[in-house]
């Protein structure tokens, strides 16, 4: 294949000539250097061959040196292509338009998609998209993605995440709506931490949040509230004393129904310990069955052995009663005891094999208490050591987490709301007002 490709790059010739001249002439080539090949019989007594263009003259001498003639019946090849091309300059020249053209036109935007939308119209994006100077037709390298998200998210209200990319002449937006929790009526509720935790994220949906990104948090604590505090606006006016007085008056609280998505790094410890050496019983298969028949208090063996010939042995046994007759309860009670034989064995372990154990035993108790979605960020292993040697490998296991931590709970309304601190001016607002 590469040199097919080389052949077609250098150009070469199909040349005819006399049978009987082909073998002096092939090695006569052949010491020279010359690369020959498909040779073939051509018609009547002559045969054809290829040759590159570069070697036809010196085939000219060793036809000479052969008394031979050739004669050239086909040319091929790059060469050959573009001297056809001098020939046709309207042709070389509209190639060359076209592909002018292409180009130019592949610098533009010709297609605009829009996905991820279901409840926002599209139409609505596509004038913000205009608005910001995108349309069919626009130059590439004028369009600022980052500038373009930026701007349908501050335009657009309910999105999550909007992203924007240029594929060829094809503009992707591909958006994500906001997903929010299902409403639980009427009550007002408060978003509240049920464990403790460091702030990782909060994505505030609706109400006000109380906490920020690297706060730690208690149980219990309310993470964004249902009382939304009033937009407090700042105007420096030191000539007018009325402005004071507006500013003092008590501005009403907003009520909605808090939701949101708080993430938090969750801390879990847990202690387990395994004995290096212990003792394990095992079922050896041999087995025996006692019946017996209870008559008050007094006990009278029908079938099996008065005493259990096993040394070490599990015991299972099953209670049958004689139904109640018009409210008579007959004290008879036939009871059924197997005696499973069991072995003892001594089960001794590594210190390896100790604390692998200990600390496979003590992540499962710690995955009880996770739930399901959260994210293990770091997990540290570390051996507790003893006073005394007693046999017993004791490890303490601490697990860091990703997870979400806010519940929702009824807004607790002491007066008309929780105390809201406004972190601008650390003023207090308290939300006693009626809810609306």
């Amino acid at each position: 294949m590469f040199l097919k490709i080389l052949n077609y790059l250098y150009g070469y010739v199909t040349i005819t000539l006399p049978e009987e001249y082909l073998e002096k002439f092939v090695n006569m080539a052949t010491i020279r250097g010359i690369y020959l090949w498909g040779i073939a019989n051509a018609f009547g007594n002559r045969v054809a061959l290829n040759v590159r263009l570069r070697d036809v003259q010196p085939l000219r001498h060793i036809a000479r040196m052969t008394h031979c003639r050739f004669h050239i019946i086909t040319r091929s090849g790059l060469p050959f292509f573009f001297s056809r091309l001098r020939h046709r300059r309207a042709l070389l020249g509209g190639a060359l338009f076209f592909v002018i053209v292409l180009y130019v036109l592949s610098s533009f935007i010709w297609v605009i998609d829009i996905t991820g939308n279901k409840l926002i119209s599209e139409d609505k994006i596509v004038e913000v998209i205009r608005q910001a100077g995108l349309y069919r037709g626009v130059p590439k390298w004028s369009v600022d993605t980052a500038e373009l998200e930026k701007s349908i998210m501050r335009q657009v209200n309910g999105l999550a995440w909007v992203g924007v990319i240029v594929d060829g002449t094809r503009l992707e937006i591909k958006v994500v709506e906001k997903v929010l929790p299902p409403d639980n009526g009427a009550q007002l509720m408060d978003i509240v931490a049920q464990k403790e935790g460091l702030i990782k994220q909060i994505l505030v949906l609706s109400g006000h949040p109380l906490v920020q990104e690297g706060d730690t948090v208690t149980a219990g604590q309310v993470l964004i509230s249902a009382a939304i505090p009033p937009l407090r606006i700042e105007e420096e006016d030191n000539n007018s004393a009325d402005n004071v007085e507006e500013d003092e008056q008590q501005l009403p609280v907003q009520y909605v129904c808090a939701r949101g998505i708080v993430r938090a790094r969750v801390w879990y410890d847990g202690y387990d310990e395994v004995k290096l050496q212990e003792q394990i019983k095992r079922s050896t298969g041999q087995e025996i069955t006692k019946l017996c028949m209870k008559i008050g208090s007094k006990e009278i063996i029908l079938m099996g052995p008065r005493q259990v010939p096993y040394a070490h042995y599990a015991k299972h046994t099953d209670v049958k009663r004689l139904p109640t007759w018009r409210n008579i309860n007959v004290p008879v009670e036939f009871i059924t005891v197997k005696y499973i034989e069991q072995r003892v064995y001594i089960n001794k372990l590594s210190l390896a094999e100790a604390r692998r154990l200990a600390g496979n035993k003590t992540m499962e108790k710690l995955h009880s208490k996770m739930p399901h979605n959260a994210k293990i960020l770091n997990t540290q292993l570390r051996e507790v050591k003893a006073a005394s040697d007693e046999g017993i490998v004791r490890v303490r296991v601490t697990v860091e987490t990703l997870e979400e931590i806010g519940v929702e709970k009824p807004h607790q309304s002491d007066g008309g709301g929780y105390d809201i601190i406004d972190r601008k001016d650390g003023n207090l607002i308290n939300g006693n007002q009626n809810n609306t």
